[in-house]
């Protein structure tokens, strides 16, 4: 399919140019400090692009048996695995799918120690109590009072660490090479003295080295001091700067409505298509499409309400009265049959889709130059075919 004609709305297009970007930019980040980069299936896992994903990447990070599944069998490489808690079931499945395995308590390790395979490592996350983002996004702070994700200092006292090879933090999201700066300097405080004693340390995702303004010079320095001082191998594992800005959410207006201003319904939805928008929440950048360019119209977006002439409500499709996108001015008067463009919409939004309320689930297609293929559609089997 030609860019240039009429793309079936609604659609997750994910560009190919784009994404090897990214990559090539992390690639760089291991070869200046022989770090591995994992790819966190959380936050993306379009597996159609694996293959190009691993020219540059050394394997994928789960936190279910099914993510550890995708990226053994689609992807290749190392896989490693952290949940909140691991089910005896779980586990059974882990071993035969991972190189590493990471618990969340003392009690986990204890209980899972004696099925340990010796081929594989095992971990322990740990919890350094240090809140390095935005108070308004507490839902994604791991270090949050009252977290239920990793270990905490106090907690070490008088504990067995046989078989334990590495330690494992995650308490960035979205943030720059000086939030990970912060956070080493309370590892160290904290856990120094086990760090020595460790093979191995993952440092999490949430690092946004792929965003314009990130400090790849600083992240390498902090990997290639904390490598000197420790003699540990260091793990990334982003999942967001791997696709971060690389895909479009393309929706088609169905009907424009007034109350108090103009609404404009849209074949998708918030809180099916893109629920962190309600979740976190925040704003997309979302253009009007009027050439054969699907990311061209982000470069001159809509504004914010009184920055431009015609302001609109964007709402979804689905029953929730809460679903919303946002308020929006554009340039121009908004008609039926006009196609949007929602930027940056690669990571967190496929992986966390629903058919909530039977809503058309949007197709998921990759642009190649001047060429789209579409490598799914759903139907209305996908959608029954969940409930039984």
């Amino acid at each position: 399919m030609a860019v240039s004609e009429l793309l079936k709305t609604p659609a997750f297009i994910v560009d190919e140019a784009l994404l090897r970007r990214n990559c090539e930019t992390l690639a760089a980040v291991k070869r200046r400090t022989g770090c591995k980069i994992l790819l966190a299936l959380k936050g993306f896992a379009m597996w159609p692009l694996f293959p190009l994903i691993r020219e540059y990447l050394d394997g994928t990070c789960a936190s279910s048996p099914w993510e550890a599944h995708l990226g053994r069998r689609e992807f290749g490489g190392e896989v490693h695995a952290f949940a909140a808690a691991w089910s005896d079931a779980d586990f059974t499945e882990l071993l035969t799918l991972c190189d590493e395995i990471d618990f969340n308590s003392f009690a986990q390790l204890e209980h899972f120690r004696p099925r340990f395979d010796s081929k594989l490592r095992y971990g322990l996350r740990i919890n350094p109590e240090c809140s390095t983002q935005d108070p308004t996004h507490a839902i994604y702070d791991p270090c949050a009072p009252k977290s239920r994700l990793g270990i905490r200092r106090e907690d070490f006292s008088r504990r067995n660490l046989d078989g334990i090879s590495g330690l494992h933090f995650h308490t960035l999201c979205e943030q720059n090479a000086d939030a990970l700066a912060t956070t080493l300097a309370a590892v160290e405080a904290q856990f120094g003295d086990l760090l020595s004693r460790m093979d191995w340390v993952n440092f999490g995702g949430g690092h946004h080295i792929t965003r314009a303004d990130y400090d790849v010079d600083l992240l390498c320095r902090l990997i290639n001091d904390f490598k000197g001082k420790y003699g540990v191998q260091v793990i990334l594992e982003p999942g967001e700067a791997v696709a971060l800005n690389t895909g479009v959410l393309v929706a088609s207006v169905l009907d424009i409505i007034d109350n108090n201003g103009p609404i404009a319904i849209l074949d998708v939805s918030a809180t099916c298509h893109m629920p962190d928008v309600l979740e976190m929440p925040y704003r997309p950048v979302i253009g009007k499409l009027s050439g054969s360019d699907l990311f061209a119209p982000l470069d001159t977006p809509a504004g914010e309400l009184g920055e431009q002439p015609y302001p609109y409500r964007l709402a979804g499709l689905s029953c929730l009265a809460g679903d919303v996108i946002g308020d929006y001015a554009f340039a121009e008067p908004l008609q039926v049959g006009d196609r949007l463009a929602f930027g940056d919409m690669a990571h967190y939004s496929m992986v966390k889709t629903s058919f909530f309320n039977g809503v058309r689930h949007p197709a998921i297609g990759i642009q190649r130059g001047g060429e789209i293929e579409i490598v799914r559609e759903f139907s209305y089997e996908d959608y029954r075919n969940r409930l039984a």
